[in-house]
This record gives C-alpha cells, structure tokens and sequence, in this order.
C-alpha cells in the first residue's frame, strides 16, 4: 500500500458534484492499494498514520498526534499511486490490486482508523472525484508498505 498524507487545515472531496466527505483540521490520506497487499498491510499502514505526529506543539514542535489535537481524516482512494513512470511517457498501473481487492482493503484500513476512535470522512471508491485542500505547513509525507511488515 501506498499512501500520501497531508496535514490539512480543512480538505473536501467531491464525486458528480456532491461533497462526499470533508474535514477541517486533520490529515487527508491518498490512498493506494498494490498487488499483493493485504488486510495486514491495510491495518499496519492505517496504526502508521492514524498515530503519526505531525501537528505542533506549543513550542512548535511536530509532537502531536491527530488524536491529540482533536482531528480529523479524509481518506480518499487513488490507484494512480501504484503508477509506474519509469519506462515511456505513460504510467503502468499493472502494480495497482484489482478493483475489488482494493476496495476490500481500502474499507480495512478506513475502519481500522475508526476503530481508533477517530473520525473519518471518505471519497467514492472508483469514482472520479476533485480533491480540495487546504495544506497546513505545508506538510506532505509518502508512506509505503512495501519491504515494511507488520511488527
């Protein structure tokens, strides 16, 4: 699994010109799911972010976590994460998991997060969606599972 996170002041995403999920202060994940991936990648990645502290403290220190300052996240899927650019001009998504897999396993690592208690917003999975942000820092992290496992 692949993922970019931005710590946001506020961040929306939108699907056929309706607002499908939005937050104020929080994290949006962009979220990719590789072949091969599975619900212990999903959950690992999820643990990851959910707990990552990125927001400052009060002497401006990244310290805290999105739990910390009360946050919230807006996870919204992107297989163009698993694009491969390095032969031609045109990404291969072949590294990208199958529809359903992905989706599975997008739905893990969402819930994963609000099991933590957390609130999370969400796009539409295969949709086409716009992504509006408002990025605080700015702030932006790539994570990846792969070569990481669990524990």
């Amino acid at each position: 699994m692949r993922a970019v996170v931005q710590r946001v002041a506020s961040a929306r995403v939108e699907a056929e010109g309706d607002v499908t999920g939005g937050i104020g202060r929080g994290l949006l994940v962009l979220l990719g799911v590789a072949q091969g991936d599975t619900p212990k990648e999903a959950i690992w990645l999820a643990d990851k972010i959910a707990g990552l502290r990125v927001f400052e403290d009060s002497e401006g220190k990244m310290n805290l976590s999105l739990e910390d300052v009360g946050g919230s996240m807006l996870v919204v899927s992107q297989f163009t994460l698993l694009g491969d650019c390095r032969k031609g001009r045109r990404p291969s998504f072949t590294g990208a998991a199958p529809p359903e897999e992905a989706g599975q396993l997008y739905q893990v690592f969402v819930e994963r997060v609000r099991e933590q208690g957390l609130p999370v917003e969400t796009g539409v999975f295969q949709a086409r969606m716009q992504v509006h942000l408002v990025n605080d820092g700015p702030v932006t992290l790539l994570l990846d599972t792969e070569g990481v496992g669990p524990g």
